[in-house]
């Protein structure tokens, strides 16, 4: 998880856990919770998204999220993702 050093860092989270509902976002059991990780850059993140999901795909309710930190910590900067 190193970033480029050359570019900007903008931190994003990949988690999932269970969800409630199949059309919601409330999760199950907030302490199963599966925090993936913080990545420098979208490209990392989303493939981390991306491999979870697939691996949880027999399950249709565990559900994998990218939060755009970057946006959190800094929402009057603008950023391309």
């Amino acid at each position: 998880m190193v970033g480029n050093d050359s570019s900007k860092q903008l931190l994003h989270l990949v988690f999932g856990g269970e969800l409630k509902n199949l059309g919601g976002t409330e999760f199950r059991d907030l302490d199963a919770l599966d925090i993936v990780g913080v990545y420098p850059d979208y490209k990392s993140a989303h493939a981390a998204w991306k491999a979870k999901a697939q691996a949880s795909v027999d399950n249709a309710h565990m559900r994998y999220f990218v939060v755009h930190l970057h946006r959190l910590l800094d929402p009057e900067a603008k950023s391309g993702t």
